[in-house]
């Protein structure tokens, strides 16, 4: 099984689910003057703790700067047994220039 790619339409549209988790690796610093609304910070020292909070099969959307450190995020997460996970195409930078109104500072 591999990750899938989700536009950022498309996790727009998902936002308002409950059971989805939307997990943002970029550096803290970037995190902190920006991300999607309910997204959380995903970084190496939080991983272990992140995947033993999560369901294997709970939709995980993995985002970055511009959607190509996600797809290696979303390979590891699919090795460690999740099933549903998502690199979001075009990444955070994308979302901003399209959802400017749906960006939690």
């Amino acid at each position: 099984m591999a990750f899938k790619h989700i536009s950022i339409a498309q996790t727009h549209e998902l936002l308002d689910k409950e059971d989805v988790v939307i997990a943002d690796i970029r550096d803290p610093n970037s995190y902190q003057a920006g991300h999607i609304p309910g997204s959380e910070a995903l970084s190496n020292a939080n991983i272990a703790q992140f995947m033993m909070e999560k369901e294997f099969d709970q939709p995980i959307i993995i985002v970055c700067y511009h959607g190509m450190s996600s797809q290696g995020a979303a390979s590891y997460l699919v090795e460690q047994g999740f099933e549903d996970v998502y690199s979001m195409d075009g990444g955070f930078t994308a979302w901003e220039a399209s959802y400017s109104e749906k960006v939690e500072r």
